[in-house]
């Protein structure tokens, strides 16, 4: 506290006073969160905290009077003197005096800011101070600079991102060295301070509008609101660059994680608002995410977060979100892209591996001990020695390793749900699974798992899969003939195009190449435009070089495929090409069946504008090559190299890498093949059998006849819905309980109707609709209410 003497001292001289006094005093000063219970009191209604400094506290004056000599350090002594709540100005002369106070003024600057009846703007003596500095030679003069320049960063769009190489200069361990690089972000700076506009006031009775985005490595974000031109206007910008975990978000959580973040920045200002915050994205999921009936730990914390908020979250394309999408996507971010960077240092691999499936085996270890049929079966296979012989056959395909029960050299699951539900999830929901049938899961999770009802918890859980349910068309029975049986891997070779997708790195299109003896292939991107000689180009480069020349190829009777320099090809590498009959591709079924694969596949992962596709493609591939074929029962690995790959991480290798002799795998093929076409029939006639539902069914339908406005239909999802069936018009027809959006004829053909297979035992998934359908193939949205409106006049005359 200030001595009172020392104050009266600094007084000597003084002819003109001004007194001011703190309206509120202590309670201005906010308790440290956490502290509250601090500061009790009972009362006869209750018990009450208080959230601000109240009167009467031990350490309330000394921590007071702290803060108003921080406020006024530049001029205590010289023109003022504060003791607590009190201030008093000081002069010589009236003259004097008249500088130091501004009264009845349209404009004054107040803690370095210019506050005028239009809003707020920077100090001209500030600038000038910031525009005269000299370039720093050391990492305490970069500190000085930012601190002086950061102040005022709320009027420079896009400041983190311009100052990130300066920043990067003060993290400890980093060489100081001043290059281009530096300066041009030290000069950007100086001049952005300059050229920045004035902010407006915010007016609490007017709306907020909030304008975010996201990018790989940063968020931007703009808040505005209209001033009386009717024009928008910005209070503030936000530009903060993403922490390392947060750069591993993926793009839904990033474009969320722009909206926590500013709203939770401008919280005085958007938080309670009676008028709705409307909140500009270009993710056009983000509307629907408070919809949502399951969200993971993150979005849980993140939707308490804003529950406090009245705001609307609202679509706008990319096109349209200029301001904050250059916040989030300056070059001078430094980031974009990331340089390669060694994640796990390679001494270190081993044991990461390790931690994880020690971790996985912990859990595992643990539920076994907590399942009582588990128990035991362990206390009968730990003492399988003393066991009679008629009673230890039975525990004869059970083991312990690592403390670990076994079958069959499997691990065994306990009646745990939610390790089995990883598991599931796992081996069925993620790309490298692919989201595969009852048949291709049960065999991934079968490599390394195993519990008692495996099979049938499977085909529940993929049965109540919505993706699956939603992208996969039905199967058609189609009679065809099979092409002749090749001898060997790659020796007769199929191939075909996907075709009309939508732009992605360049690419359009998919080259397809499958082996018929072994059903590996390969997933390569192309062109549409791709003509014989590049194609020729690339299978030299894609497949030649892996698989050497194939004896026989099986293709349509496109252009490209018939070309006479194709053909010339064919004929100097001694190629017998066979094409499909026209209008009937099923000839080269095999390719027509991978395609609908591809095509799936992608449909399940790519996101909503569709161009990410060929980073998809590698997976795709590898999924495909890793799944059993229900043809040879065995993978497309297996067939050629003799083992299956390794990866998940939670499997031990066990370290067998022999490879079985040609002869006996030519064997093992020929058999494999005569059992798969004496399956043909059988199933083929299954997949004829009809459908029938009855009122009250839910069921899909096939949008064949119906479009959205996605890029490409090869992409979309195979069905709507889910719908009601309402009334049965005869054994073949239906009439379906339609949104009225759907401006469409309400009965359909069973063929283009399944039912649904509601998800009730594992409620894992939450599956954002797609837009609704129109009649006209738009997507057509309910109005809540209009947030503005303009009129716009074009070739208007005056007469």
């Amino acid at each position: 506290m200030p001595v009172q003497t020392e104050l009266l001292e600094q007084l000597k001289g003084a002819k003109i006073f001004t007194k001011m006094d703190v309206r509120w005093g202590f309670n201005n000063i906010r308790i440290r969160k956490g502290d509250e219970w601090k500061t009790a009191f009972r009362s006869k209604l209750g018990t009450y905290e208080t959230n601000v400094m109240p009167f009467g506290v031990i350490n309330g004056p000394a921590y007071f009077q702290a803060w108003m000599n921080d406020i006024f350090k530049d001029l205590l002594g010289v023109t003022m003197v504060v003791y607590m709540d009190d201030i008093l100005v000081f002069s010589k002369t009236r003259e004097e005096h008249v500088k130091h106070c501004h009264f009845f003024t349209t404009e004054t600057s107040f803690i370095g800011i210019v506050i005028s009846p239009e809003g707020i703007s920077m100090e001209k003596e500030k600038v000038k101070a910031i525009l005269e500095w000299k370039a720093p030679t050391t990492v305490k003069q970069v500190q000085a600079f930012l601190g002086l320049a950061g102040f005022y960063q709320r009027w420079v769009e896009n400041f983190s991102s311009k100052a990130k190489p300066l920043t990067e200069l003060t993290k400890k361990g980093i060489k100081f060295q001043w290059t281009d690089k530096e300066e041009q972000a030290f000069q950007s700076i100086k001049e952005a301070i300059t050229k920045e506009p004035v902010l407006i006031h915010p007016d609490p009775e007017k709306p907020y509008i909030l304008e975010t985005d996201a990018s790989g490595v940063a968020l931007g974000a703009v808040l505005s609101q209209k001033g009386e031109d009717g024009r928008l206007h910005p209070i503030a910008y936000l530009s903060q660059s993403f922490t390392p975990p947060q750069k591993n978000y993926d793009t839904y959580d990033k474009e969320l994680l722009a909206i926590v973040q500013a709203l939770e920045h401008w919280r005085l200002m958007l938080e309670g608002t009676k008028i709705p915050v409307t909140v500009y994205t270009d993710h056009r999921n983000l509307q629907y995410w408070q919809e949502a009936k399951v969200w993971n730990r993150r979005h849980a914390r993140w939707y308490l977060l804003l529950a406090s908020f009245n705001y609307q979250i609202v679509y706008r394309p990319g096109k349209m979100s200029e301001k904050p999408d250059s916040l989030s996507r300056r070059s001078d971010h430094g980031d974009s892209p990331m340089e390669p960077q060694v994640m796990i240092p390679p001494e270190k691999f081993v044991g990461f591996m390790a931690d994880v499936k020690t971790s996985f085996l912990d859990e595992v270890r643990e539920a076994q001990r907590e399942d009582e049929a588990i128990k035991a079966l362990w206390d009968s296979v730990s003492n399988k020695e003393k066991l009679p012989p008629s009673v230890r056959k039975e525990f004869r395909r059970y083991d312990i390793k690592e403390g670990v029960l076994e079958y069959d050299g499997k691990i065994y699951i306990p009646d745990d749900r939610d390790l089995r539900i990883e598991i599931l999830q796992r081996f069925h929901d993620s790309p490298v699974a692919g989201h595969q049938g009852h048949a291709r899961t049960l065999e991934l999770i079968s490599r390394e798992y195993y519990w008692p009802g495996l099979k049938a918890q499977v085909n529940r859980y993929v049965d109540t899969c919505e993706v699956c349910q939603r992208s996969k068309g039905h199967k058609q029975a189609v009679p065809h003939k099979a092409l002749p049986i090749p001898e060997r891997p790659w020796e007769d070779i199929a191939y075909d195009f996907i075709v009309k997708l939508p732009e992605s790195k360049g690419y359009d299109s998919i080259l397809t190449v499958i082996d018929r003896f072994s059903r590996q292939a390969h997933f390569i991107p192309c062109h549409e435009s791709t003509n014989a000689e590049q194609l020729a180009e690339i299978f030299i480069k894609e497949v030649w070089k892996l698989h050497g020349t194939p004896r026989t190829t099986v293709s349509d009777r496109g252009p490209t495929f018939n070309s006479q320099f194709l053909r010339a090809l064919y004929k100097g590498l001694k190629i017998e090409p066979r094409f499909s009959t026209a209008f009937h591709p099923e000839t080269d079924g095999i390719s027509e069946r991978t395609n609908q694969w591809v095509e799936g596949f992608l449909r399940t992962f790519c996101n909503y504008q569709q161009d990410d596709w060929t980073k998809w493609l590698p997976i795709a591939e590898f999924c495909h090559n890793n799944h059993v074929n229900s043809a040879t029962g065995q993978t497309a690995f297996e067939t050629v190299y003799g083992r299956t790959p390794r990866w998940d991480l939670l499997k031990e290798d066990n370290g067998d890498d022999n490879t079985p002799a040609a002869q006996s795998m030519k064997e093992k093929m020929k058999k494999i093949w005569d059992e798969a076409k004496a399956s043909m029939e059988f199933h083929r006639a299954l997949d004829r059998q009809g459908r029938e539902f009855k009122v009250g069914d839910k069921v899909w339908l096939l949008l064949t006849n119906l479009s959205t406005r996605r890029p490409s239909k090869k992409l979309d999802n195979r069905k709507g819905g889910p719908f009601t069936i309402t009334e049965k018009i005869s054994s073949h027809a239906y009439r379906l309980d339609l949104p009225k959006t759907i401006r469409v004829h309400n009965v359909f053909h069973v063929n283009l109707l399944s039912p649904v297979t509601e998800d009730k035992d594992f409620q894992r998934r939450q599956v954002k609709p797609p837009p609704i359908i129109t009649e006209e193939g738009e997507e057509e949205y309910e109005v809540d209410h209009v947030v503005a409106r303009f009129l716009y006049i074009t070739n208007a005359k005056c007469s």
